[in-house]
């Protein structure tokens, strides 16, 4: 898959600090997807995708709860965008796990699942961070189409919270180390 371009800058987003990660990726000719930091509105998108799917609706939280996390300024918030729409979004904190980056949240649209947007927003997560050595995660256990595209990408089970959210329910903690050129 290519690395990153130059950064597309617009002016109905904010500026972009690390030119090296706002980038285009392609994975075939037809399909284009670009991921740029989020906006305002994109964050109320990305707040009304998570209330509205799982893994976010079985663990009980609503839209109030996802724009608040959204909205959170510590977080870091890249856009997918596919022929300029958005199409899904990975929520990350710089040091959420033992001062590693965290992938707080990622979610597509129903309409982008299964061509590759959530590969390409986990690409730009481990990327965005450069002197990162660790990148951590958690999923759900009810949720393995999710914990199988993150074991496919290198994560592995590290910790297990048995009953954390919701009662029968784990969350699973997951670990890459990642390898920098």
């Amino acid at each position: 898959m290519p690395g990153p371009v130059d950064c597309e800058q617009r002016a109905d987003r904010p500026k972009c600090s690390r030119t090296n990660f706002c980038c285009r990726l392609l994975f075939n000719p037809v399909q284009d997807i670009a991921i740029d930091l989020a906006s305002n509105a994109d964050r109320e998108w990305c707040a009304r995708v998570m209330a509205s799917s799982d893994p976010w609706s079985t663990l009980g939280r609503g839209l109030d709860d996802c724009l608040n996390r959204c909205r959170r300024p510590e977080f870091v918030v890249p856009v997918a965008r596919l022929a300029g729409e958005r199409c899904g979004f990975v929520l990350l904190h710089p040091s959420g796990v033992a001062g590693s980056p965290y992938i707080a949240a990622i979610a597509t649209s129903a309409e982008a699942r299964g061509q590759g947007v959530g590969s390409a927003l986990i690409d730009a997560a481990e990327r965005w961070f450069p002197d990162a050595g660790h990148m951590f995660l958690c999923v759900s256990s009810f949720n393995p189409r999710a914990r199988s595209l993150y074991e496919r990408r290198g994560y592995r089970q590290v910790g297990e919270f048995q009953d954390y959210v919701i009662t029968g329910a784990s969350e699973i903690l997951l670990h890459k180390r990642l390898v920098r050129p």
